[in-house]
């Protein structure tokens, strides 16, 4: 599971400019008291298999999937010196092929449409989950056994060798980003070498090298018996069926030897250390870091909470002085990176651009030593615990993936010894008080043993029989995915609203959708509509910023503002319990913004930082001038890929402006609203019809979405990156609308071409040539001509290679090798299993909803998607690799010039134009 984290970063630095009084608010509604919202129980069956596999169920029959999670009790706490990055390494080797299924695992799994497919590794366990229909069930556990108990015969020096590879490059791309630096240093400097915790997960290279293949046979014998692990199986089963299957397919497995598990060794340090280091970075950053206890100990739960008294929202300490009131820093963040034996307290702040750390320093020592003096309030007390709950409730919607309640089930048991022990640090929560705040913060913050206990080891007996291991199970008969019942009405000022039902959970989620976005800023300043949306939660004639984000963590509600290329919108997720306050605040930050210019200064400076940190990343750089490429000028989306704009039209930005876009563009018959939830439109179009109903209409401008001109002849357009580890590979060409009648074949084309694990650039890329750590090529959903991309981030000295099989990848499926029958059955599998698992959630059903808004997709779109992915042929997926344009294509490459033009040049892709990343020409 990831760490236990609370993060509120802003994407961008602040100038030197002092900050601008706001305008005089009118009386500020008092914060509502937010209602004690309960939590729903995970019920569950366990049971203990005669070979000491652990099996939990928990039974949710809302869609017919299974969440299929198993967790092995090993992490990088438990690799042996000399033998860094051992498990992770391992983790790869388990997707590649068993004895009995010597294939790659996501090829099956992806053609019986399963989601929330993948594994990970961190300090401490192992997991590999996926989501599957209830049909594809026995299938997942066959392959699942079959890893698990018939795998060592399968592994040989090429896999090793192939997976090796790609950690590497897994390694090189995370090494590659801005402050990555930090985790190795922070990891050697808080731990000695000794400690479980003493070298990172992804360990290094020399040792990833020094991997052999008698050590990969060892660890899995060691490691990955069914006493060592823990399966559950969340979702549409019952807890008999559950038993059955799992006796059947794992229950021969001999158990395992016995393994020692570390008990607590928080290492507590004390006295003050410090180090300094030089990184390719936009601005400066600071790093405080306490050990404490491990999670499961009361202290952990508190230093928890702690965290999010220090920075949750925009009244909480850090964020209100740094960012709000001083302006010295632009992003703050504090979170507990929970461990099973002890964990890690981090504060990480960013200075704004052009300062040193001293006065982020000395405001964060302030700030610690004032809360560790006189404690938290009251009321930031109760502000964390709803934020803690509201956030636990919104994973319990999930049957599967991260925070989901299959993944709570199994970190209590693996971590804790049972899988209801969530409860005790629930509990704990809901009933903790500053002073026990204030206490823990005291004992681990105030300054900076081992255990082993040897246990009686069962006499496991593995049974006498099992599975069929000659023939693998085949799926049974598909359920058809049915998409969401809708229910429609219109206010009556012309406002459309659309209403998906669900009451599985007490949640409530809005969309208000505007027909605006960034293609809103043609023919005027790029990065207004991005800015306008991020401003109006900043204030309204009775809130001001702080009133909004206080009120909004009392009644464990969250507001959302932004836009994407054609829409922009705003949206709420509140809890039923506190949905008429919540509607009421949503509907004042809509219709009453005040754009206060002290905040339109703060929010113009953190726009223009975000700008320089996207020119500093890698990808995120080529994204910032392929559409301004690909469409040229007076297109409406020739805007950089983010919205963000550019450092000098955002510094030309004023008040005026936000204003200006607000009353151009938010009105209500250019709205649409979609609900998802616990509520119907009979419930809900009343108390619409009170906070929105007397709202004027209004026209809207009209944007440039025509077809650009086409590239006469390929163009690579290159970026220089000195001293880049990877050089980040794009290609791209101007495809048709999203709404056009081959739109179908595209997106199934796509999956074979780069929309899927198995496609062909990754499985060429990173699986064959192990160059890369993913490849692939998507579509940019759009109302108008859309940007088709391929992408690679590559190993600097592969960037030729990578580019010589990225244009032969591109060039077959037009033409040389289209895609094959069974190519289109696995991505008609893909595309069409896939969906029951992908409305899972309400966020899901609202987001497919309102890509029917966006595009303008027919009513039926999604009863009638799987038919006519179905019906595609071969014939399709030919017409449809059409828009793969090889004659047109523009290619962006970032990377270290002084390593990689001469064999750009070589060759001859185009005319090579060196470029900023502003795009600007470079001699």
């Amino acid at each position: 599971m990831t760490p236990s984290r609370t993060v509120l970063s802003f994407a961008a630095a602040l100038a030197l400019s002092p900050m601008v009084a706001a305008p005089a608010l009118a009386k500020p509604k008092p914060a509502p008291a937010a209602a004690q919202a309960p939590v729903p129980d995970i019920a569950y069956t366990k049971y203990v298999l005669s070979n000491g596999l652990t099996l939990i169920v928990h039974e949710d029959h809302k869609a017919p999937i299974v969440a299929v999670n198993v967790w092995y009790h090993v992490g990088s706490k438990d690799e042996p010196f000399g033998r860094s990055g051992f498990a992770h390494l391992f983790e790869h080797l388990m997707f590649n092929g068993s004895e009995n299924f010597n294939d790659d695992w996501f090829k099956k799994l992806e053609a019986v449409g399963a989601t929330d497919l993948n594994g990970t590794t961190n300090n401490d366990r192992t997991n590999y989950f996926q989501n599957v229909p209830t049909a594809a069930l026995d299938m997942t556990l066959w392959m699942e056994s079959d890893r698990m108990g018939h795998l060592v015969g399968a592994i040989d020096r090429a896999k090793l060798d192939e997976q090796r590879g790609v950690v590497q490059n897994e390694k090189r791309q995370g090494e590659n980003e801005p402050y990555a630096v930090a985790e190795e240093l922070v990891t050697k400097a808080t731990y000695p070498d000794d400690h479980p915790y003493g070298h990172t997960v992804i360990g290094s290279m020399a040792d990833l090298d020094a991997a052999k293949l008698e050590d990969v046979k060892d660890w899995f014998k060691t490691y990955y018996g069914p006493s060592n692990a823990v399966i559950v199986l969340a979702g549409d089963i019952t807890p008999e069926q559950a038993k059955a299957k799992v006796e059947k397919y794992f229950g021969d497995i001999p158990s395992g030897p016995p393994v020692a598990h570390p008990k607590a060794w928080v290492n507590k340090r004390s006295g003050e250390q410090r180090a300094v280091v030089a990184d390719r970075v936009a601005q400066a950053r600071l790093y405080k870091v306490w050990n404490v206890p491990q999670i499961g100990s009361a202290d952990y739960d508190y230093l928890n909470l702690l965290t999010d008294i220090l920075v949750s929202d925009k009244t909480s300490r850090l964020y209100k002085r740094m960012v709000y009131d001083e302006q010295i820093a632009t992003n703050v963040s504090a979170y507990i990176d929970g461990r099973e034996i002890g964990s890690q307290f981090v504060v990480e702040l960013t200075a704004r651009p052009g300062d040193d750390l001293k006065a982020v320093e000395k405001a964060f020592d302030e700030e610690m030593a004032r809360l560790l003096t006189s404690g938290p309030t009251a009321e930031e007390v109760q502000k964390v615990r709803t934020l803690y709950t509201s956030g636990f409730v919104n994973g319990l919607e999930r049957i599967g993936g991260f925070g989901g309640k299959s993944d709570i089930l199994a970190q209590s048991q693996v971590y804790r010894g049972s899988p209801d022990a969530w409860k005790e640090s629930m509990a704990r929560v809901q009933s903790a008080t500053p002073a026990d705040l204030q206490k823990a913060g005291k004992a681990w913050l105030s300054d900076g043993s081992y255990t082993l206990e040897v246990l009686p080891f069962p006499n496991y007996q593995a049974a006498s029989t099992g599975a069929d291991r000659k023939s693998m199970p085949k799926p049974g008969e598909m359920q058809a995915p049915k998409f969401a019942q809708l229910e429609r009405g219109t206010l009556s000022n012309g406002m459309k609203v659309v209403v998906a039902p669900r009451h599985d959970v007490p949640l409530v989620r809005f969309n208000m959708m505007f027909d605006a976005g960034y293609a809103a800023d043609q023919g005027g300043k790029p990065g207004t509509a991005s800015l306008a949306m991020n401003m109006l939660d900043e204030g309204t004639t009775s809130r001001d910023s702080l009133a909004i984000s206080k009120e909004l963590a009392l009644l464990g509600a969250s507001l959302g503002t932004g836009s994407n290329l054609d829409y922009s919108t705003v949206s709420l997720s509140t809890l039923k319990a506190n949905l008429d306050k919540s509607l009421d605040l949503y509907a004042d930050v809509i219709l009453n913004p005040s754009f206060p210019q002290a905040d339109f200064d703060r929010l113009k400076k953190l726009q223009i930082a975000s700008i320089q940190r996207e020119k500093q990343q890698p990808f995120n750089a080529a994204l910032r001038v392929l559409p301004v490429i690909a469409y040229g000028q007076g297109h409406a989306y020739s805007v950089p890929w983010s919205g963000s704009g550019m450092e000098s039209s955002v510094a030309a930005l004023s008040r005026d402006d936000m204003v200006g876009f607000h009353k151009a563009w938010l009105h209500p018959n250019n709205a649409t609203l979609v609900v998802v939830g616990d509520t119907s439109l009979a419930e809900i179009m009343p108390k619409l019809e009170a906070e929105f109903g007397a709202w004027k209409q209004g026209a809207a401008p009209q944007k440039n979405i025509g077809q650009p001109a086409v590239p006469a002849k390929p163009v690579v357009y290159l970026i220089d990156k000195p001293g880049a580890l990877q050089s980040v590979l794009t290609a791209t060409v101007v495809a048709p609308p999203k709404a056009n009648p081959d739109e179908v074949a595209i997106e199934t084309m796509n999956t074979v071409l780069g929309g899927a694990f198995t496609s062909r650039l990754n499985m060429n890329l990173r699986e064959d040539k192990h160059w890369s750590y993913g490849a692939g090529s998507f579509v940019r959903d759009a109302k108008g001509p859309r940007l088709f991309i391929a992408y690679a981030p590559v190993q600097t000295d592969k960037t030729k290679e990578s580019l010589v099989e990225m244009r032969k990848e591109l060039r077959d499926v037009t033409k040389d090798r289209i895609v094959t029958a069974d190519e289109l059955a696995m991505a008609q599998s893909n595309l069409t299993l896939a969906m029951p698992g992908q409305w899972e959630t309400s966020n899901g059903v609202g987001g497919a909803i309102s890509e029917m808004v966006m595009y303008g997709l027919a009513d039926d779109w999604f009863d009638t998607y799987a038919a006519r992915i179905k019906a595609t042929t071969v014939n399709d997926m030919g017409r449809a690799a059409q828009i793969v344009r090889n004659d047109n294509l523009t290619w962006v490459v970032v990377g270290d010039r002084a390593k990689i033009e001469a064999g750009l040049r070589e060759l001859n892709l185009g005319e090579i134009r060196v470029i900023d990343a502003d795009g600007n020409p470079v001699k």
